[in-house]
């Protein structure tokens, strides 16, 4: 039995042209000792260590996107998976809970110089007025897979995106809800647009926030702008203090016709009943004067002279002529001044 070193030349012996390479692997079994089982046996390691290769973890913050041969095959959550061994399968670890933000105040200068315009800033409000507006737009990566691979470059693709839909929102906003009372809102709609946009084209990104940072009318006419609207907030304080007039005097007007009406209703109902009350005794004089015609024309002659000299002035005359003119006043007591009583 010959030595397992002299069975087969040196493998500095071997010459390149008649397969070196061969009887050199051949030599380096022999001189291991790894001939029939223990090559056997040297396989099945290497096999096992290959196959236990494909078993992978993503953690909690990550999405593992799978590729077998190049070509995008699953997205696995976080955890403990496992994937077919390189080549056949590779693993790609993308961070999916990293907020990301994009600022839109400066997107014309992503473009070449000579397609560069300040006018790119401008948008046309609803009612037909330009101004410039800024906005962040906050984002992460909902899907790996979609954000790799359905998307060519997706966040040019999300700079454009973000800049129509600002537009779009703007186009249907007036400018003073735009600069002012309606910028929350302004947001939040660009911020849904956006986000259908996104999920219509699967580009697997998650818009967790846009946020307004100046919407303002554009340089060259600001000075004109701030004179509109000084003049539109003389016009809105002119109006307020009209209608405060207004909710003063008009009360006032409606208290003062009510009372007047009601004064009216109230003599209207007085001279009816004295109307009546005069025609029901002038029915019942009549009554009185057809049943005894010379009683009541005495009664009646009786009270209207009564009526007459209840007035008139009163005078004494004495007749025994003692007196100078044989007239003496009469004063009435009633007439008296009232003397005070000590």
């Amino acid at each position: 039995m010959h030595s397992p070193s002299t069975d087969l030349p040196p493998p500095e012996c071997a010459s390149p042209h008649s397969g070196g390479w061969r009887h050199v692997l051949a030599y380096r079994i022999q001189l291991y000792g790894l001939n029939g089982k223990g090559l056997l046996l040297l396989v099945a390691l290497l096999a096992v260590l290959w196959i236990s290769s494909g078993i992978y973890k993503v953690q909690p913050d990550e999405e593992g996107v799978v590729l077998r041969l190049g070509q995008w095959a699953r997205t696995t959550e976080p955890g403990l998976h496992y994937r077919l061994p390189w080549p056949v399968e590779q693993l790609l670890l993308v961070g999916v809970t990293q907020i990301n933000h994009l600022q839109l105040s400066n997107w014309y200068d992503s473009k070449p110089s000579y397609e560069s315009n300040i006018s790119d800033q401008q948008m046309l409000t609803g009612d037909e007025n330009i101004v410039e507006a800024e906005c962040t737009v906050f984002w992460r990566i909902k899907d790996a897979g979609q954000f790799l691979f359905q998307v060519k470059a997706p966040e040019q693709a999300l700079r454009v995106a973000a800049e129509s839909a600002l537009r779009d929102v703007i186009a249907r906003t007036p400018i003073q809800a735009a600069m002012s009372g309606g910028r929350q809102q302004v947001a939040e709609q660009t911020s849904a647009l956006l986000q259908k946009w996104l999920d219509d084209e699967h580009a697997g990104i998650l818009i967790t926030q846009v946020q307004l940072q100046r919407v303002d009318p554009p340089s060259a006419v600001i000075d004109a702008f701030n004179d509109v609207q000084r003049a539109r907030a003389d016009q809105e304080r002119a109006r307020n203090e009209a209608q405060a007039y207004a909710n003063d005097i008009i009360p006032k007007a409606r208290g003062e016709a009510n009372r007047l009406l009601q004064e009216a209703n109230a003599y209207s109902a007085q001279t009816v009943d004295l109307a009546k009350g005069e025609a029901s005794r002038f029915d019942s004089l009549y009554q009185s004067y057809a049943q005894a015609h010379e009683v009541t024309a005495w009664r009646l002659y009786m009270d209207s002279v009564d009526a007459l000299l209840k007035n008139a002035g009163k005078v004494i005359i004495d007749t025994s002529g003692k007196s100078a003119s044989g007239v003496m006043p009469y004063l009435p007591l009633q007439d008296r001044p009232a003397r005070e009583v000590k």
